[in-house]
């Protein structure tokens, strides 16, 4: 087709098909859990804030996402025996999360994935290689915030 060298040079399509192919990878490495990618950040991250409970919105804030994004994983994990919410007692608007036993035990094993990920990434393009990557990606997200 003719768009194709359009999308040979586009870095927005490069970084939209990269995008659905660290999803594709992130499905098939927490699949064994049922998670998707959201729900193992969620887990991830309130492993290392533990034992400080977390707000969803500090989770959508941190990772530049929507609230509705990270109720809906919350929501599934708390299905899924994972974690738990409770009524913040400074704010009886919102409520803190916490890990149960099963959703520790869950999130090392994401950590895990996480990690093998990044180190595959690492091995497949060298560290400064992904880090030069990383910043350009970041300099392309900045050109067009809004």
């Amino acid at each position: 087709m003719r768009i194709e060298a359009f999308l040979r040079e586009s870095p927005m399509f490069t970084v939209k098909r990269a995008a659905r192919h660290f999803d594709q990878l992130a499905a098939e490495a927490f699949a064994a859990d049922e998670l998707g990618f959201m729900e193992g950040l969620v887990l991830a991250a309130m492993f290392f804030e533990a034992p400080r409970p977390i707000r969803p919105s500090n989770l959508a804030d941190t990772f530049t996402t929507t609230r509705g994004n990270v109720s809906h994983a919350i929501s599934s994990l708390e299905a899924k025996g994972l974690v738990q919410r409770r009524i913040d007692p400074s704010d009886a608007r919102g409520y803190l999360l916490a890990l149960k036993p099963a959703g520790k035990k869950c999130a090392l094993r994401v950590i895990a994935a996480f990690d093998k990920m990044q180190q595959g990434f690492e091995q497949e393009v060298g560290g400064n290689a992904l880090k030069n990557a990383l910043a350009v990606i970041r300099a392309l997200e900045s050109c067009i915030r809004v």
